[in-house]
């Protein structure tokens, strides 16, 4: 059997996805960083951006998250963020009329979320 971490992804208002998982993929301040199974504990900050969570049974989950933070330690991963979607349930006409609205008002932190949520869409299709 593989190795599998658990996996926690979870917004202000609600519990995103859980479940195992063989590898995540996150932004932070410092940096993308991908966690696997006996990864070396971590804390850190989430910049607004894709998170891309390959599940042990080979599938993909991309959520778009919006700040929070990332934890990892005993094979368990805990992303809390303030904003997440996941892929599925954003709607890319909007988010792509969102990015133009920001861009036109010259907007960076609407512009970084509008474009993370364009990402995760289209990542995931």
């Amino acid at each position: 059997m593989a190795a599998e971490l658990h996996v926690a992804l979870v917004a202000a208002d609600r519990e995103v996805w859980s479940g195992q998982a063989t590898l995540v993929v996150a932004r932070t301040t410092s940096g993308d960083i991908g966690v696997m199974p006996g990864h070396q504990p971590l804390l850190g900050v989430l910049e607004s951006g894709p998170v891309t969570i390959r599940t042990s049974e080979g599938g993909t989950v991309v959520a778009a998250v919006h700040g929070g933070f990332i934890s990892f330690a005993d094979d368990k991963l805990s992303l809390l963020a303030e904003v997440a979607e996941l892929s599925d349930e954003i709607d890319v006409q909007r988010a792509e009329q969102e990015l133009e609205r920001a861009k036109a008002e010259d907007d960076a932190e609407a512009r970084r979320r509008a474009d993370a949520r364009l990402r995760a869409a289209t990542a995931a299709r």
